[in-house]
């Protein structure tokens, strides 16, 4: 059994200084983090919060993701796929489900379409020239309507490598839209051809 919130954080405290701070990640030893390890520090870790507060949309009513089920550059009967703005790394492209669910009661019909359609967007991103990775995240604690990130990482940026990419991505300038749009379109035509569905209808 998992330890329960008041042992997790007691647990965590047996390893933070007097002010609550736990030591400075690996992570950021690595070569690819963005930050220098002098003057940086984590911030003092808080107490378990409980109940957790609601995630955006646990009531579908409440949900934004459901008012756009038709908004976005690709769908098909279940899912669509939309292109975030005012990203700094050549693409970043999002994927719901139409309807109202989240990994863990995703039916299995529309679990196995997510492996698929996982893949094809992943193989026709790293096709795009210049585009050396397509990393995927789901994280799922700020709203409750499935939501899978398609991240492409720019070649030959290897300090931006694996899991620094979204922080590098929030500290990079933005990157052009207009290139962007147009990646993102070849990523519908491709996606068409392989998997099927239509793009946006203006």
């Amino acid at each position: 059994m998992a330890l329960s919130p008041e042992e997790f954080y007691d647990h965590a405290l047996a390893a933070a200084d007097g002010e609550r701070r736990l030591p400075l990640a690996r992570m950021t030893g690595w070569d690819i983090s963005p930050f220098e390890q002098d003057g940086l520090r984590v911030a003092p870790l808080r107490p378990p919060v409980l109940p957790e507060p609601a995630r955006h949309g646990e009531d579908p009513a409440d949900c934004r993701n459901c008012r756009a089920r038709d908004e976005g550059i690709w769908f098909n009967d279940h899912w669509r796929l939309t292109r975030v703005p005012g990203v700094g790394v050549p693409l970043v492209l999002m994927l719901y489900p139409r309807d109202h669910h989240d990994m863990a009661d995703l039916p299995d019909e529309l679990a196995a379409e997510l492996g698929l359609l996982t893949t094809r967007i992943v193989r026709h991103m790293q096709a795009l020239p210049h585009v050396s990775r397509a990393h995927v995240f789901r994280i799922g604690d700020g709203a409750a309507h499935l939501h899978v990130w398609f991240f492409a990482r720019p070649e030959g940026q290897t300090q931006l490598y694996g899991s620094w990419l979204t922080i590098w991505d929030d500290l990079l300038p933005e990157y052009p839209a207009g290139v962007a749009e147009a990646d993102a379109a070849t990523v519908v035509d491709a996606l068409i051809a392989s998997h099927g569905g239509r793009r946006a209808t203006a």
